[in-house]
């Protein structure tokens, strides 16, 4: 009589972030409008420690409204790991919003890598830049690969945005929090969809907030067959 419901989990019930990488957070304090204390920052590794997480990769913004340099987020990176003592494994790159001084920074090639050849980049969630499609472009020209960090929060993109940066080569990112609805109904639905295509290549929290993160993390809202379709990705 009931069989057509799914009985719902959280991400920390399903068991999933053990072994897990967490490819896009905003926890290196003091950079952003992310984690702002040392102490905020080491009690969310505690966090990510009992979730069984494997390895974090700390992604602080760079725009022009947040000019961090390189040279400033290696510094701060180093601070942290000195401070840190768990045995999650950190890993540094920045997210990098596509505006005029991301396109200065390519052009120079001052850039902190996601990897061997992939950058993190963002846009605004409501509005593209008008060289959206160029800049993508000529980073992949220039042996770049882009890696579009949560692609379903992008209100303006439509499915043939989606299938546009797929076919160029571009990698996705999902946030793991879109699943859960914490930036509305339409943002999940998309999220869903393009999971189910098999399109995103790594996940992330985007974490910005310790109480955030526990409430996202904790809320049981996700189907089985979403949880199954995370297993391939999330170990990335």
């Amino acid at each position: 009589m009931f069989g057509f419901l799914q009985s719902k989990r959280s991400l920390l019930e399903s068991g999933l972030l053990k072994g897990a990488t967490d490819s896009h957070s905003h926890i290196l304090f003091g950079l952003d409008d992310g984690v702002l204390t040392a102490e905020d920052s080491l009690k969310i590794m505690e966090f990510y420690e009992q979730a069984g997480l494997d390895t974090l990769w700390l992604t602080p913004h760079t725009m022009e409204d947040v000019p961090n340099t390189t040279e400033g987020i290696r510094a701060r990176f180093e601070e942290f790991k000195a401070m840190y003592k768990g045995p999650i494994k950190l890993e540094l790159a920045s997210e990098y919003m596509i505006d005029t001084l991301f396109e200065k920074r390519l052009a120079e090639g001052d850039l902190l890598m996601h990897g061997e050849d992939t950058v993190l980049v963002e846009t605004s969630t409501q509005f593209p830049p008008i060289n959206l499609w160029e800049v993508l472009d000529n980073m992949l020209k220039a042996g770049y690969r882009p890696l579009v960090a949560h692609p379903e929060r992008y209100h303006y993109m439509q499915k043939d945005d989606y299938v546009r940066l797929h076919d160029m080569g571009c990698y996705m990112q999902l946030n793991l929090p879109s699943l859960t609805g914490v930036y509305g109904e339409t943002v999940a639905l998309k999220a869903q969809e393009l999971l189910k295509k098999g399109w995103y290549c790594m996940t992330g929290s985007d974490c910005h907030r310790y109480h955030a993160i526990m409430k996202q993390y904790g809320a049981k809202v996700l189907k089985k067959d979403v949880l199954a379709l995370l297993e391939d990705i999330i170990h990335g």
